[in-house]
C-alpha cells in the first residue's frame, strides 16, 4: 500500500494556492482554469486555510452573498486537517470519509507539501487492489 509521500511523487509538485485577501470570484477562477475543487490559503507561506467548491456553495451562494466581493478569507475552512507524508492512502480514504472531506493537506516539519483529494486516494486504492488482483492470478496459475 503507498503512503501520501509516494502519492505525491506522481503529482504535479506545483501546489496551486490564493491569499485570504483575494476575492472569492479570482479564487474560483483560479480553480476552474487549473481543473481543480480547491485552494490552499496562503498568507506568505504560512497556511492559513483551504477554500473548496463546498466553501463557496454553502457559504456565498446558499448566504446570498457575492463572489465578486466576498474575500476568500469569509468563507474559507481555517481549521485544516493536515497529514504527514508517511500516512498510508487506506487511512487517508478512512479520514476523509469519517471527516466528510475531499481534500487533505500534507505538512511535513511546518512545511507544506502539498494537497491530496479524494480522487488522488481512490485512484491509488484501485492501483493497489488491481496489482493485488494480478498477484493473485499468477499465483494460482503458477500453482496448476
Amino acid at each position: 500500500m503507498k503512503n501520501v509521500k509516494q502519492l505525491l511523487e506522481g503529482k504535479s509538485p506545483r501546489i496551486h494556492s490564493t491569499s485570504p485577501d483575494a476575492t472569492v470570484y479570482e479564487a474560483l477562477q483560479k480553480m476552474a482554469a487549473e481543473g481543480i475543487g480547491a485552494l490552499v490559503v496562503l498568507e506568505g507561506e504560512r497556511l492559513v486555510g483551504i477554500m473548496s467548491e463546498r466553501d463557496y456553495a454553502r457559504k456565498v451562494i446558499l448566504k446570498d452573498r457575492t463572489s465578486k466581493e466576498t474575500p476568500v478569507r469569509d468563507i474559507m475552512t481555517a481549521d485544516v486537517l493536515c497529514i504527514p507524508p508517511t500516512v498510508l492512502v487506506d487511512a487517508c480514504m478512512s479520514l476523509m470519509t469519517d471527516k466528510r472531506i475531499r481534500h487533505l493537506v500534507v505538512m511535513d516539519e511546518g512545511r507544506l507539501l502539498g494537497v491530496i483529494s479524494i480522487g488522488d486516494v481512490v485512484k491509488a486504492v484501485i492501483e493497489g487492489q488491481e496489482f493485488t488482483i494480478e498477484q493473485l492470478q499468477h499465483y494460482v496459475q503458477s500453482s496448476r
